[in-house]
């Protein structure tokens, strides 16, 4: 299924993985099938703001140096 990016954004979240470590920012995330892609933050929230905007930033360079985007549970970006 060929999708959006506001879309793909959104199944890259849904697919997070979330936990607690031992840092100043306790709080961290990231999206296992996208290598690079991860952030922290203070609280569970501002982990998921930053791991989003981390997201964003990570697809638009992919796609301005023309990389490939993984497709995400048989979704992949237009």
């Amino acid at each position: 299924m060929l999708i959006m990016i506001t879309e793909y954004i959104q199944a890259a979240l849904s697919k997070a993985k979330y936990k607690i470590i031992d840092d100043t920012e306790p709080y961290y995330g990231e999206v296992p099938e996208l290598e690079g892609v991860w952030a922290t933050g203070k609280t569970l929230e501002e982990c998921r703001r930053e791991l989003r905007s981390t997201l964003e930033d990570w697809l638009l360079l992919e796609l301005k140096f023309g990389h490939r985007i993984p497709s995400l549970g048989g979704t992949r970006l237009l």
